[in-house]
């Protein structure tokens, strides 16, 4: 027996291996891009699965249609059953991708509830037509003939295309326009090819009207998402350079250069600080009030990053002009609290401990205001925390008094100054590095320079946190003093 095709059957044929070809390559770029958003990513590849689903049964249907025998009846009713379900899964996914696009965070769990009522309302049309013919059948030769009432099958997937209509609508300022155009040729294109089938057979207009306007829409979000990536790259291009910027004039900021004073032999000194990210907001600093006398400062800004690194520049500014002036730690404190807490709205605050050393007799007056304690070793001894009173932060309350107290150095002791990002350094098993172990790394560095003391205490504290990463920044100073020559 001879088995012919009509031209109409060629034509969909064509049209379904355009349809394939257009869906593989679709597919492809979804699996190697990196740019698309994750979720409609997942929608594009499920629908694209679908269409070839719905291809592919199409297909069978139109290769088998009036075909003799039983076996070949029942693939035909099978494929067509799955055409026709695949037929709504199909818009169901592109109306959950649309979903994603619209950015409609209130209404996109009812929406999405919707769209599933939408699916089981298809399916439950389908599976009810599918026992009495109502929607389709095939008649004594195989010959695929619709039911009274085949514009059932048409009422899920339309409900979903009039919903995605609705998140165009009403969302339009959430989408890209080239987007928003993309997603309204995918609607329309379907609906008139729906419209066009609905009165007539022949040409499967829907397969060149899905698959088309599918890829239409999907090259259209690739170039989309492509371009935000782009000008995200720019930006965070830009963000690196400023931030690379910021650290640079924010350790040109701190004392940096070493030896400090290379022209002194009463002592020396040596600082170091490890931000956490690009800027922090720990800082040291070292400065010669007059011939006799040197400032230490070691503070603590409250926060991380660009707030905690400008709100350290100001603290550092203010503390050392008021060093400058000549007056006592405990008044530099109440100075600098005073200043900051004049005009502080985001309610920031820095904890320091500051000392003035008179290098003529070793002796140092301190103050601290809720900074860590300092380590002192005095000459062939180990060193020791000293257990000073803290006041209150800077910058939390207006006129707070501070206390002084008054440290002897004699010649061969050492102040060890840190933040604490020493002792709360953690390694993966959540443990803190802690002081204990900070005086014990201490004690191998007795005799060392300042700055080996500094390197050693780096490495412990490296050794100890391991593959952690680097939670707080890590600053620290150390000075020796050697007194006045003889």
């Amino acid at each position: 027996m001879s088995f012919t095709l009509s031209a109409a059957t060629l034509l969909n044929v064509f049209f379904i291996a355009m349809g394939i070809s257009l869906c593989l390559t679709c597919l492809f770029q979804l699996v190697s891009s990196v740019h698309i958003n994750d979720q409609i990513k997942q929608y594009f590849q499920v629908f694209f699965v679908f269409v070839l689903a719905y291809i592919c049964t199409h297909l069978v249907r139109e290769l088998l249609n009036g075909r003799p025998g039983e076996s070949v009846r029942t693939v035909l009713y099978t494929v067509t059953f799955i055409e026709m379900l695949v037929a709504g899964f199909m818009p169901h996914m592109m109306s959950l991708a649309v979903l994603a696009a619209s950015q409609s965070e209130k209404k996109a769990k009812p929406i999405a509830i919707l769209l599933y009522v939408f699916l089981i309302l298809h399916v439950a049309f389908l599976v009810y037509g599918m026992t009495n013919g109502i929607i389709f059948y095939f008649d004594d030769s195989n010959t695929y003939q619709r039911g009274s009432l085949y514009v059932l099958s048409n009422v899920g997937p339309i409900l979903m295309l009039l919903t995605d209509i609705y998140l165009l609508v009403r969302y339009r300022d959430n989408f890209n326009p080239r987007v928003r155009v993309a997603f309204w040729v995918y609607i329309i294109a379907p609906l008139v090819a729906i419209a066009i089938q609905a009165v007539s057979y022949g040409v499967q207009f829907i397969i060149l009207a899905t698959v088309g306007a599918a890829a239409y829409m999907f090259s259209a979000i690739i170039r989309e998402q492509t371009q935000q990536y782009e000008a995200q790259k720019t930006e965070t291009s830009r963000i690196e350079t400023e931030l690379n910027m910021a650290k640079n004039i924010q350790e040109n900021m701190l004392p940096n250069i070493f030896p400090a004073f290379p022209e002194r032999n009463e002592f020396e000194i040596y600082a170091s600080m490890n931000p956490a990210k690009e800027v922090g907001g720990d800082f040291y600093d070292f400065f010669l009030v007059d011939d006799n006398h040197l400032a230490m400062v070691m503070a603590d800004v409250s926060g991380k990053g660009v707030p905690a690194a400008l709100f350290m520049m100001i603290s550092k500014t203010l503390i050392q002009n008021t060093a400058m002036t000549g007056i006592s730690p405990k008044e530099i404190l109440e100075t600098v609290n005073n200043q900051i807490c004049k005009n502080n709205r985001e309610e920031m605050f820095v904890t320091v401990w500051i000392g003035i050393l008179d290098l003529t007799n070793g002796k140092m007056v301190c103050a601290n205001a809720g900074h860590e304690y300092p380590a002192i070793k005095k000459p062939h001894e180990d060193f020791q925390l000293l257990m000073d009173k803290h006041g209150l932060v800077v910058g939390a309350m207006e006129g707070i008094p501070y206390k002084e107290y008054e440290v002897e150095l004699t010649p061969g002791a050492k102040i060890f100054l840190y933040t604490d990002g020493v002792p709360e350094a953690t390694n993966k098993d959540n443990e803190l590095f802690g002081t204990d172990r900070m005086i014990e790394a201490l004690h191998t560095l007795v005799d060392e320079s300042p700055e080996k003391v500094l390197e050693g205490i780096h490495r412990a504290v490296d050794d100890f946190v391991g593959d952690a990463p680097q939670f707080d920044d890590l600053t620290m100073l150390c000075l020796q003093y050697n007194g006045l020559p003889n």
